[in-house]
């Protein structure tokens, strides 16, 4: 059977969303609630930056159902600053920290730097087996000459997920192709778009069906293959996240909330 291909955004903190998405009139402290009610998922940037506080953690997991999954990316301190060497400790308290969200701790991402190159590949190996076996964990690469058979096996071998990406770094048709190939029992994909000249994001500025249709294929491929699915757009890939989220949910046959259902929920105001 399938697994579960669970949609959603590269963050839920958007003012632009206001009107085209969110109702009318829905303060920020409500962003999160509401978009809940249209998404099962969501992926947080803000964890890149530090590890969140234990009230943050815990406010992110009172103002969602049972159902929904956070997606957390691993501090960028442990990334980009110690370059994965000399990072126990601080794997070990963000992981404390993050298992207080339950059952709604979704995948913890491992984002690489541009510069985090294959020549870095034993930093790399060392790391891998002291990442915690209770948690899931997905990993992006943004080098390409990193996709070679030999990390895949490796990722296999500690059950973290190659994340497959659509931007700048890897050719777009290689890494749906990579959709046949996880590296764990779970996939994660996230749609970047091509750079960071999309500024509007109350709207979809940018067609990009074509590239949606391309993936839903691949998304088919992964999804036979693993238990689950976590998919989240940047608003860089169209120019408004829910939207994108919606066409490709309706491409793989799920049933969007569109935005007006959120209006006629009006318990928070």
């Amino acid at each position: 059977m399938a697994g579960a291909i669970q949609l959603g955004t590269q963050g839920w903190n958007y003012d632009a969303w206001v009107g085209p998405f969110y109702p009318d009139g829905t303060r920020p402290a409500d962003y999160l609630t509401v978009y809940a009610r249209a998404f099962e998922t969501v992926e947080v940037d803000s964890t890149f930056y530090a590890i969140p506080p234990e009230k943050t953690v815990r406010g992110w997991a009172g103002r969602v159902p049972d159902r929904f999954t956070f997606a957390l990316k691993l501090p960028r301190e442990i990334t980009h600053e110690r370059r994965l060497a000399g990072c126990r400790d601080l794997v070990a308290q963000f992981a404390d920290r993050v298992r207080l969200l339950g059952a709604k701790l979704g995948p913890v991402l491992i984002q690489l730097g541009p510069d985090f190159g294959p020549d870095q590949r034993t930093a790399l190996e060392r790391f891998l087996p002291e990442l915690p076996a209770d948690l899931r964990f997905a990993i992006e690469f943004r080098r390409p000459g990193w996709l070679g058979p030999d990390l895949l096996e490796s990722l296999r071998a500690h059950h973290v997920a190659l994340a497959l990406t659509d931007g700048p770094h890897v050719e777009r048709d290689r890494m749906i192709a990579l959709a046949a190939h996880p590296t764990a029992d779970f996939g994660y994909v996230r749609w970047m778009g091509p750079d960071r000249r999309i500024e509007d994001y109350s709207r979809v500025v940018v067609d990009r069906q074509q590239e949606l249709g391309m993936w839903s294929v691949g998304l088919a491929a992964l999804a036979a293959r693993v238990t689950a699915v976590h998919g989240y757009f940047n608003n860089h890939f169209q120019g408004h996240s829910p939207a994108s989220a919606r066409a490709m949910q309706a491409l793989l046959g799920q049933r969007p909330v569109e935005p007006i259902a959120l209006a006629d929920q009006t318990e928070l105001f």
